[in-house]
């Protein structure tokens, strides 16, 4: 079985960075496969890290372990944790409320501090900017390719201690449901929201009712349309906006081939809120 190691930074390609994390997993053990989740998070965007690791865990083989590095705290006194999700995944990442979507939608099993004085790659104890490279990238390989347990990459610390950050409640009122847009569909301006397709159905909406789509930056109404709910893209006309089911099966906002996040300067985040309402069936 192939014993893999799957990188996420703020780093971009434009420098070593990220090489310098393979070549450290690879003087660790040549045999493990390091392969990347992405290294475009914007920069200091822990909300975008969290969502990326919930879109793209679940889909690894069980053992897989994920580093994750989007630090801005880097060099402070923010932990640095390995844990193990209920799916049999492991994350090793700053605890600085890049686990939110996992713990919220995934489940944590146990939690580990890794010590950063001890754990880290040789001769690297006077670099304090680097720990991708020196802590994350070092013992993820290291766990990855068998040459430590998770029980022996650190103490226990209690779940309930991680850092998370502040999320949206999803809020069913007769036949509207309100929460947040949490990630866009970076290439194509799609909105991607914390709202499940069974919620939704639950509260009697369904493909080829139309909806009335509103949505509010910091309570300040900032779109407001009647959409038809569809399965896919191709049963609108190019250009014309829609609702839909993304691929982690929650609801969608889109523009069929344009951006909607674009053509309303849409964002994301526990500021920008979403409210579907059933106002008819075509």
């Amino acid at each position: 079985m192939k014993k893999y190691l799957v990188l996420q930074t703020d780093f971009g390609l434009g420098d070593g960075a990220v090489s310098a994390m393979y070549g450290v997993a690879h003087t660790v053990s040549q045999e493990i496969v390091v392969e990347d989740l992405t290294h475009d998070i914007p920069p200091y965007d822990i909300w975008s890290a969290s969502y990326r690791l919930l879109q793209t865990v679940p889909y690894w083989p069980e053992g897989t372990v994920f580093v994750s590095v989007v630090d801005p705290g880097v060099g402070s006194e923010r932990r640095s944790v390995a844990v193990k999700t209920t799916s049999g995944h492991y994350v090793i990442t700053p605890d600085n409320g890049s686990l939110t979507h996992l713990e919220l939608n995934l489940g944590i099993e146990e939690v580990r501090q890794i010590d950063e004085v001890k754990s880290r790659l040789p001769h690297s104890e006077d670099s304090h900017t680097f720990h991708g490279r020196d802590v994350y990238a070092y013992n993820g390989a290291r766990l990855a390719s068998g040459e430590v347990t998770f029980e022996e990459l650190g103490s226990v610390v209690e779940t309930t201690s991680l850092t998370v950050l502040e999320t949206v409640p999803i809020e069913v009122k007769e036949d509207a449901v309100t929460g947040s847009i949490d990630i866009l569909d970076i290439r194509f301006g799609s909105l991607w929201t914390n709202i499940p397709l069974e919620v939704v159905k639950e509260a009697g909406i369904h493909p080829n009712d139309t909806v009335q789509v509103t949505i509010y930056n910091k309570q300040v109404k900032i779109y407001q349309n009647s959409l038809t709910f569809v399965r896919s893209f191709a049963e609108v006309e190019i250009g014309q906006a829609l609702v839909y089911v993304n691929s982690l099966v929650n609801i969608g906002v889109a523009v069929n081939q344009a951006s909607f996040s674009q053509m309303y300067d849409i964002g994301i985040g526990k500021d920008w809120i979403i409210q579907i309402k059933k106002v008819g069936t075509v």
